[in-house]
């Protein structure tokens, strides 16, 4: 048999696993499957480096499916290859083996099938949750920048549907692509010319696909993508030369059944009854290709390349003292002034994460000289990815950053991370080991006005701390918001340590210090700075200088204040609820975001303990560019003197 007709074989055979698997589930995209059901039998059957047995092998070839919903095609060929699957070991290996009549399965809750792709659930061929569209082009290069910097040759394939090609995010990763020469990875764009409620856009159409990808600088190749010669002699071109290679492949939503191709149908199976009908002519496609066996219809090794070297473990890691870090980087007057600005020691740590690990890599969205994560660029700029004025591209590839064993931090303003979030929940649902940096947060960046400002920020984050990771214990995402210098450069040095996403606030003025240098610090922990038993002020960040002067107005009236610094999330409940109990069972939170923050939680604690009684303040306007913080803070009925103002008020509720 000739290698086009055992791929015509191969694809209308896992053709009808696909429509069989959905229907048995009652839910599913069997017409998008069978679209990418020649190219997929290409690509794992012939093209792809990799052993089904250790997909995780570092040196693999890796398929990234952006267009998540058309995953049956791939399950269906994974399980007639007998893949591996269920959690990977410390060496990568998986307890089980995915059998075709697991694909009944599909959906199921105890299956490791999801409705999209989704690693996490025991399925390591892939290497990021997709589904929500638009991503995977961008994982895809996170990818390829790991490979670049363990020496791997692995190569990474993305199939891609026309109609998510509108997303915006798919040309930032273009872009990206292109401007780090990523000749590894091969962008292929599934033209079947259908999205969900009708016809794609002209602007989504091949001929605007290729004419579009060649203004962006790659390589195109048009072909007919149900035709294995084309597919063949197309991928032969892909990691070539200097450019990266999109293929635009031309293909039928629904091939090789009908009753799938009547009308605009998406998002549904077929019924139980249909179902025969499907196999007969699917079976008829199978009849007129030749019998026996085909040379070359089956994975290839990995290549052998250089396996990356043991990454060092975090915790084993001795860093230097504050005061060490900050003589190092140049910053020793700024450390006998005793003021300095969470961003910049942020900066500095950052720098010796990279200095004493290798895995650490870190990405920015044009301004590292605000982040000041252009320390690090300097100091390790092989590791240092400028990702320009692009965050959804950013959080994406950092996500493939991790899944190629790397500790990625990615970093830009508290505020436009928010054009990020749907990003960010894609990775928290892949469990990626991310690290999110968001300067300039809060209203105290003043004069630049609130288009400049996160104010939403700490409410999204604070929602991920509030669900259990795997071990059941750790939160999906832990959240910092340092109060100054040396917070800051502790907070970092965890951030390293745990594992899976993290979130950081810093703030763009300088601040006095308010720790000693050897101050410890430590995943949902908090500080008393100052005790009190009529009421306690609990901040964080940028907050708790503005809460300090509120104490000190307030001790001035004899009112015995406590100040607790809430630097990480979620807190240490117990450990917070001591310390209200010592402080009049009364607390006032402030924060200089929008509600259903830190002051949320907080209360939701308390509400817990039943005997204490908790107040919030936080921005409650849209604020305005002023010349300072101070006047910000007034402006938004944060100053000390408001806070101070509403303790007084509280003390005189009755308890």
């Amino acid at each position: 048999m000739s290698l086009a007709d055992a791929v015509q074989r191969t694809a209308a055979t896992l053709g009808k696993l696909a429509v069989r698997m959905t229907t048995k589930a009652g839910s599913g995209h069997p017409s998008s499957a069978l679209s990418l059901s020649h190219l997929v039998t290409h690509l794992m059957y012939r093209q792809m480096r990799w052993d089904p047995t250790n997909p995780a092998d570092p040196n693999a070839d890796r398929l990234v499916l952006s267009e998540g919903h058309a995953v049956p095609i791939v399950y269906a060929a994974y399980a007639a290859l007998k893949g591996a699957v269920g959690p990977a070991g410390r060496n990568g290996e998986c307890p089980g083996v995915l059998a075709v009549a697991d694909l009944d399965a599909l959906r199921a809750r105890d299956s490791v099938l999801d409705g999209h792709p989704n690693p996490a659930e025991g399925f390591p061929f892939f290497d990021a949750a997709t589904g929500s569209l638009g991503m995977g082009l961008s994982v895809a290069a996170g990818l390829a920048l790991g490979a670049r910097l363990a020496g791997s040759e692995r190569r990474i394939y993305v199939l891609i549907g026309d109609g998510e090609s509108r997303e915006g995010q798919i040309w930032e990763a273009a872009d990206f692509i292109v401007d780090h020469k990523l000749t590894s990875v091969c962008a292929i764009f599934n033209a079947n010319g259908q999205g969900q409620a009708g016809n794609v856009s002209p602007q989504q159409s091949a001929e605007r696909l290729h004419a579009k990808l060649e203004a962006f600088g790659w390589r195109v190749l048009a072909i007919d993508g149900h035709n294995p010669e084309e597919i063949a002699a197309a991928l032969d071109q892909a990691h070539r030369g200097d450019r990266p290679l999109a293929i635009v492949a031309r293909t039928i939503k629904g091939w090789g059944v009908p009753a799938l191709q009547k009308g605009n149908w998406h998002g549904k199976p077929l019924e139980e009854k249909d179902l025969a009908a499907a196999d007969a002519s699917l079976d008829q496609i199978v009849s007129q290709v030749g019998s026996g066996e085909a040379d070359g219809l089956a994975p290839s090794s990995p290549p052998a390349g250089r396996r990356p070297a043991p990454a060092k473990d975090p915790d084993g890691v001795a860093w230097p003292t504050f005061a060490e870090a900050m003589e190092g980087a140049g910053l020793g007057k700024l450390l006998a002034s005793g003021k300095a600005a969470t961003r910049r020691a942020y900066g500095v740590a950052l720098k010796v994460a990279g200095d004493l690990l290798p895995q650490v890599a870190v990405l920015d969205a044009d301004v590292s000289n605000s982040t000041f994560s252009e320390v690090f660029a300097k100091a390790h700029p092989e590791r240092f990815f400028e990702c320009k004025i692009a965050e959804q591209n950013m959080v994406s590839v950092a996500a493939g950053l991790s899944a190629a064993g790397y500790i990625p931090f990615a970093n830009s303003f508290a505020k436009f991370f928010s054009r990020a979030y749907d990003q960010v929940e894609l990775a928290s649902i892949s469990r990626a080991n991310i690290k999110l940096v968001g300067s300039h947060a809060g209203v105290s960046l003043a004069a630049d006005g609130p288009s400049q400002m996160g104010l939403l920020d700490v409410a999204f984050f604070r929602a991920f701390t509030a669900v259990r990771g795997d071990d059941g214990e750790s939160p999906l995402c832990w959240f910092f918001q340092p109060a100054d210098a040396v917070a800051a450069y502790h907070c970092t040095r965890l951030m390293t340590r745990l594992r899976g996403m993290c979130y950081m606030r810093t703030h763009r003025p300088d601040v006095p210090l308010l720790y000693r240098p050897d101050a410890v610090f430590e995943p949902g922990g908090l500080q008393v700075l100052a005790t009190g038993e009529d009421l306690a002020l609990v901040a964080s960040g940028y907050m708790v200088h503005v809460a300090q002067e509120a104490q000190r107005e307030l001790e001035r009236k004899r009112i015995r204040v406590a100040l607790i610094d809430a630097y990480s999330f979620p807190i240490a409940g117990p450990r917070l609820i001591e310390a209200l109990q010592k402080s009049g069972r009364r607390a006032l939170v402030v924060e200089d975001n929008y509600g259903a923050g830190i002051g949320a939680a907080i209360a939701e604690i308390a509400a817990r303990a039943g005997d204490i009684r908790v107040e919030t303040m936080h921005c409650g306007r849209i604020p305005k560019s002023t010349r300072t913080p101070e006047e910000q803070m007034e402006y938004c009925g944060l100053s000390a003197t408001r806070i101070a103002d509403r303790a007084l008020a509280l003390l005189r509720q009755p308890a």
